[in-house]
């Protein structure tokens, strides 16, 4: 057997609203969401009471997903909001975008941290780091030419 395709990153937040808020200006897409709760998810994550809310959101052209969640029940660790990029785990989801300058330019109006510079990579992509709402990690590419 084989892996088929990438369904689907999970970034569990304490503020549904605002990550969700944050990946919109980005451009993504609201898909769906709600409750998630019962027996089955609890056997599923190996947890117990599982009371959460999800927001499914894809990439307009509908083959990459974000799946938001805040749990309710039970409480979880805090984590490490300013982790940096070279923190064991997970460290960053990453888009293609255009017009990386104007992107930026909004996300910071908005408070949205830019972790280091906007950068040339060779002659593929201008990248940066913005470091979004609970410390998530997002790396912008906008592709040259």
């Amino acid at each position: 057997m084989t892996i088929q395709r990438m369904h689907h990153v999970g970034i569990v937040v304490e503020d549904l609203a605002a990550a969700t808020a944050f990946f919109v200006e980005l451009g993504l897409e609201l898909e769906g969401g709600g409750p998630v709760e019962g027996g089955w998810v609890d056997r599923v994550v190996g947890l117990e009471g599982v009371r959460s809310e999800i927001v499914m959101m894809r990439t307009p052209d509908g083959h990459g997903r974000i799946e938001l969640a805040k749990f309710h029940r039970p409480a979880g660790g805090s984590g490490d909001r300013a982790a940096p990029a070279n923190a064991p785990g997970i460290r960053h989801v990453a888009f293609v975008v255009e017009d990386i300058d104007a992107l930026v330019a909004g996300l910071r109006a908005r408070g949205t941290e830019l972790v280091g510079e906007l950068e040339r990579y060779e002659d593929v992509y201008r990248l940066c780091y913005v470091r979004g709402p609970e410390g998530i990690l997002v790396e912008l590419a906008e592709q040259i030419g």
